[in-house]
């Protein structure tokens, strides 16, 4: 009986990560592609090893100024110009999005909105090819669901390696 409980406890665990697996292939392949601003970050946790600390401007107009008010989890809407790159408008409360615009989903940690990530890693010896970064290439989702895919300069250029 015991055998039995793991073995359908694995196949469920399996069948779990494999969902979510899919879940962000649909994403990166139908994804929004939205690009944001990347905000000052302390010039010594830029480029630690083979990572950058990463703020986005977006973050700081949407809920820097709310410092008596206990942030929560929740979404943003952007408005995005011809090159893709999102502007705040404002919070969202459920309300409809115009055409031009985006709902991004944010998370608080250590008091601060994080946009999918905090971190953008890249290859050992790469950090030069990424210290002219401006922008955070994003996929975003209907339900506002992001990943960070890649960084851009301020042409808006994709950094980093050629892609084979």
């Amino acid at each position: 009986m015991r055998k039995w409980i793991a073995v359908i406890a694995g196949a469920l665990v399996l069948l779990a990560v494999n969902f979510s697996i899919y879940q962000r292939e649909q994403l990166l392949s139908e994804g929004r592609v939205v690009l944001l601003e990347l905000a000052p970050v302390d010039p010594r946790s830029l480029m630690q090893g083979d990572y950058m600390a990463l703020r986005f401007k977006v973050a700081d107009e949407a809920l820097g100024r709310q410092t008596n008010t206990p942030l929560h989890d929740g979404h943003i809407v952007v408005t995005l110009d011809q090159n893709g790159v999102g502007s705040f408008t404002r919070l969202d409360h459920g309300a409809a999005t115009a055409a031009q615009e985006v709902r991004l989903r944010y998370r608080i940690r250590n008091e601060q909105a994080k946009f999918a990530t905090n971190a953008f890693f890249f290859q050992e010896g790469h950090a030069q090819q990424y210290e002219v970064a401006r922008y955070g290439e994003f996929r975003v989702a209907k339900n506002g669901d992001m990943i960070l895919t890649a960084m851009r300069g301020a042409d808006l250029k994709t950094l980093g390696p050629p892609t084979p």
